[in-house]
């Protein structure tokens, strides 16, 4: 088993054809923890998107838990997408149906069938983000904070062995920002493998880890200030 979960090497990403970031290098190991923070339209999300196969990789070298992104075909995208657990800001629940309803269809739409199994599944991941006594609410019964400890939940379905998080915090206040933090600070000390988008600084700050940055085009690690 390969201990590199993310190997980029001279990559170029691209959105609607125009190159967002030149010459990216990154190597994500399994079990890190690693922020990529920039300004709005730096190149954040186009770099999460390119790792799940939502943009193409068409210069340089890119591999994502063992798929060649330069070779990536379509019908392996969903194969690709089941060994990760994507966190979006957005939340991106089904308000027509509950907790364990919204559960259930990533899970059938991933190839389970045994209803014991799923159950357990669902209780299991509930139970890792704390919300495992919603299991039957709908999300408009819930606050942004517990969504988004849903939207983890989701992401943790499939035992996925990276977690790319998308701004996982932009629509929430401090407060709740900071418990979502510790949620995925958990999930790292557990042994999961964390890569979060963010802009949010006072969380890098408060929970500190490996942090790279897209500016003017280019992806290079920084050393924050701590002492502040």
């Amino acid at each position: 088993m390969s201990n590199n979960l993310v190997l980029l090497q001279n990559a170029d990403i691209l959105q609607r054809q125009k190159i967002i970031l030149t010459g990216v290098n990154l190597t994500v190991n399994r079990g890190d923890f690693l922020y990529l923070i920039g300004s709005t339209g730096s190149g954040k999300s186009s770099l999460l998107k390119t790792l799940y196969g939502e943009l193409p990789l068409k210069k340089g070298k890119g591999k994502v838990i063992g798929f060649d992104l330069r070779r990536l075909k379509q019908k392996q995208i969903p194969f690709l997408r089941r060994r990760l657990g994507i966190v979006f800001q957005d939340f991106q629940l089904l308000n027509d149906r509950n907790v364990f309803d919204n559960l259930k269809f990533v899970l059938k739409t991933t190839g389970w069938k045994d209803k014991k199994k799923i159950q357990q599944q669902i209780e299991k991941v509930l139970l890792q983000v704390g919300m495992l006594e919603k299991i039957y609410s709908p999300p408009h019964q819930l606050s942004g904070g517990e969504q988004q400890r849903i939207s983890i939940a989701r992401a943790l379905l499939n035992d996925p062995e990276l977690i790319l998080a998308d701004e996982p915090t932009g629509n929430l206040d401090p407060e709740t920002s900071q418990s979502i933090m510790q949620l995925l600070m958990q999930l790292n000390e557990n042994g999961q493998t964390v890569m979060m988008a963010t802009h949010d600084y006072a969380l890098i700050y408060q929970f500190p880890a490996a942090t790279y940055k897209c500016d003017a085009g280019e992806l290079y690690e920084v050393e924050l200030d701590l002492s502040e």
